[in-house]
């Protein structure tokens, strides 16, 4: 049949490529076929446009089990521990219904992790919304909050962390990334590809239904009005039967009787079909009418684009198939015998006695569209504009303060107002409702330190010897740097996230990235997500990070009132995780004791009002550039953090990130409920030196019986790139001055808490 090019648009599939698939059928497909290409022939799945850029990124590495390619990321951590860990967005069905498509976004990923016969350990997610002034917006936030804590809550894998931006670039469009790490249960890891001709192929987990049709085009197209129809595009979860999946999967990989799992997320039944055929060079035949359906008169264009939840396709050693179905019947879950595998390298779909389908499957997923785009040979004229603003732009300084728009602020009445900003305040509101105890392995809890870290055996293990293992992870990006610059702001996402984990004591190991992106169709976009690939890739090599894996999510454009789309800031979130050898030796970023010294690693040099939260926050101005990052004082700074954590010395550390030393000292203030008495050298402007912004800086406290042993370590590691700046108190405020003993800043820790803490809750009138 020949359709119309308003029917092949609908499938998300342009002209030239359903003649290519003519080419490659030697026919016209059918509608299932045309389906079937349509989602996976989308950006979600084929990374068509991201592709070329991707292969920059470095993938190997000593402690690399298994890299980009296969459900998740493994990575060797020693002592027989292997940790299975990625990243994965959902994006477009959070704005259409943000409960159930941030809880199967947990979901999904969580099936991701135990795919590889890894038992979930945590999550962690990376989310931005428009303003809270918004009730869109609000709705929006409630909503998917409330999804990620019901799923992760249910399921019993805890939240650990995450990060969370407002910004008006997201109002129409939000982000909801999702991590999952988990540790290796099974003696071998599992992978996707199938193989051994005549074996079957099982349909193992919940029912098939009519929810989440054609989710894989509709997470790849821009949104707009029409997008609240396609609610049918966004999956409905259900958790408990999540858990049963996680333990039925782990049992049934550790009888040695599946030769290849794959979970059915994104394009549900074509996915998993034309992955696990292609990758084993093989092919996969599967009959419709065996698949276990909820839902009466389902067609084959149906089965084939459903992204119904917890559902599963095994690839099982012959005449092992019932001992895998009496295991999932136990755990109250379906499994049946649906196909087979076939020498033949196709995808054949039956249904009701005859072929619904039949595709090669590399056509499916590896002979895929691939665009490479041309990409702009200069900055385009925004971030050049940008680019040209300095800080003799803004008003000189006053005594104690500054003159903004006629309004004089001083240095507390920015402090506190930087506090009170969403971006910076408390998340405690979004992380309360998670439960991030469950499993009895969170070291720190949320907020209160740099990184997430969590226990990787029992206490009383019998590998435990001398000391307990742990894992540290996070996820990082600041957006409006990589806006401005994106090749810089994407090095910065990479230093700030191995920093992150080196204020807790860890040693960063790997990376996972999710590149939420515009349209790359567009020259902006595509410089902006070229750019991006091309200072991640420079920054995982420099310090040593892999990318083991991860998720692009283009197209994340929302019509405005005129019907022009407006993309979100270039976001290319970050996860991370690192190694602790051993759980006695990590800090949190509060003070910790009264006496305690305070210093600042890094150095002052590259310090930068330029995109920074001062300037967009108290200046209304998104301008200049952002910090610079120096990976030789990169490497230094954090290893010196890391090797003071592990000698003892450092009690506390933190990183100095949006807002500066003000904000990093307030935020170690809050955490310890301890004051401090900070002197600072006045080098820079006022507010350039309390609020600038600037890499390869953190800020830790030492007890004075380690003085010596830690300032002999700095003189001969970091030589002049340190300095000793105050002194911990038990006075309750925060006090910041000059060297020549000139108050900059002097706020009670009561009036900061305040402002931190309910900064969220007064927006959601909680």
């Amino acid at each position: 049949m020949r359709f119309t090019p308003e029917e092949i648009a609908s499938e998300g599939l342009k002209p030239e490529e359903y003649t290519e698939i003519i080419n490659r059928l030697g026919r016209e497909p059918n509608k299932a076929e045309l389906g079937m290409f349509g989602v996976m022939w989308s950006e979600h799945c084929c990374y068509k446009n991201s592709r070329p850029l991707l292969k920059q990124f470095p993938t190997t590495g000593d402690r690399i089990l298994v890299g980009p390619g296969e459900n998740a990321g493994v990575v060797d951590l020693g002592d027989g521990l292997q940790l299975a860990f990625k990243i994965e967005s959902h994006n477009h069905p959070s704005a259409v219904e943000p409960f159930q498509g941030a809880a199967t976004g947990v979901g999904g990923i969580l099936r991701d992790i135990f795919t590889m016969g890894a038992r979930p350990i945590a999550l962690l997610n990376s989310l931005r919304f428009g303003s809270l002034e918004d009730a869109r917006t609000r709705r929006l936030f409630s909503g998917v909050v409330s999804g990620i804590s019901h799923y992760g809550n249910c399921v019993g894998v805890p939240t650990v962390g995450g990060e969370v931006y407002f910004d008006s670039a997201y109002s129409g469009n939000p982000l909801v990334n999702v991590m999952a790490l988990g540790l290796m249960e099974t003696p071998e890891i599992v992978k996707s590809g199938a193989s051994g001709i005549g074996n079957p192929v099982l349909y193992v987990g919940s029912t098939t239904g009519r929810d989440g049709m054609g989710g894989a085009s509709f997470a790849s197209a821009e949104l707009s009005e029409e997008s609240e129809k396609d609610r049918p595009a966004v999956q409905v979860g259900d958790p408990f039967l999540e858990k049963s999946l996680i333990e039925a999967c782990l049992e049934a990989f550790k009888t040695g009787a599946v030769v290849a799992a794959q979970d059915m997320g994104a394009a549900g039944i074509t996915c998993s079909t034309a992955e696990m055929a292609a990758k084993g060079g093989v092919g996969i035949e599967l009959d419709l009418d065996l698949i276990p359906v909820r839902e009466s008169g389902m067609v084959p264009y149906e089965y084939l684009l459903s992204e119904s939840q917890e559902r599963m396709l095994f690839v099982a050693h012959k005449g092992r198939e019932q001992e895998l179905i009496d295991i999932f019947q136990r755990w109250g879950l379906h499994a049946v015998v649906a196909g087979t595998v076939i020498a033949e390298p196709i995808v054949r779909i039956l249904f009701q006695g005859e072929i619904a389908a039949e595709i090669p499957a590399s056509a499916l997923a590896e002979n895929t569209p691939l665009y490479h785009r041309e990409l702009l040979t200069e900055a385009p004229e925004y971030a050049a504009r940008a680019a040209e603003w300095t800080i003799a732009r803004l008003p000189d300084c006053q005594p104690n303060g500054i003159k903004i728009a006629g309004k004089f602020h001083t240095w507390d009445d920015i402090l506190l107002n930087l506090l009170d900003t969403p971006t910076i305040a408390s998340k405690r509101w979004i992380y309360r409702q998670y439960d991030h105890q469950v499993q009895n392995n969170t070291i720190v809890f949320p907020g209160g330190a740099d990184a997430a870290i969590m226990r990787l055996r029992p206490v009383n293990s019998p590998l435990q010897k001398d000391r307990q293992t742990g894992v540290a992870a996070t996820v990082d990006c600041n957006p409006r740097y990589v806006y401005i610059d994106p090749y810089e702001g994407a090095k910065a996402v990479v230093a700030e996230a191995a920093r992150n984990l080196s204020c807790v004591g860890a040693e960063p190991i790997a990376v996972t990235d999710n590149l939420n992106f515009g349209s790359p169709e567009k020259p902006i976009g595509y410089w902006q997500l070229a750019e991006a690939c091309r200072g991640l890739a420079e920054a995982c090599q420099e310090l040593g990070t892999p990318v083991t894996g991860g998720n692009v999510s283009l197209y994340n454009e929302t019509l405005d009132a005129n019907g022009v789309p407006q993309p979100i800031y270039p976001t290319p979130v970050v996860g991370m995780v690192g190694l602790i050898p051993d759980l006695a030796h990590t800090c949190g970023q509060g003070w910790q004791a009264e006496g305690d010294l305070i210093y600042l690693l890094g150095r002052d040099a590259g310090l930068t009002l330029g995109c920074s939260e001062y300037l967009a926050t108290i200046c209304g101005l998104v301008a200049g550039k952002p910090p610079q990052v120096d990976f030789e004082l990169e490497r230094r700074v954090q290893a010196a953090c890391r090797y003071g954590i592990r000698q003892g010395w450092i009690r506390s550390a933190h990183d100095r990130a949006e807002g500066g030393i003000a904000i990093a000292l307030a935020e170690a203030c809050i955490s310890g409920q301890l004051g401090a008495d900070v002197q600072l050298q006045l080098n820079h402007r006022e507010d350039e030196l309390l609020f600038g912004e600037v890499a390869g800086s953190i800020l830790v406290s030492v007890s004075p019986a380690e003085q010596a042993s830690w300032e002999n370590y700095l003189q001969q590691n970091l030589a002049n790139d340190w300095q000793k700046i105050g002194v911990v108190r038990n006075n309750q405020s925060l006090r910041v001055s000059t060297h020549d003993n000139r108050t900059l800043i002097e706020a009670s820790i009561e009036v900061m808490s305040d402002r931190f803490y309910q900064a969220i809750e007064r927006r959601l009138n909680y």
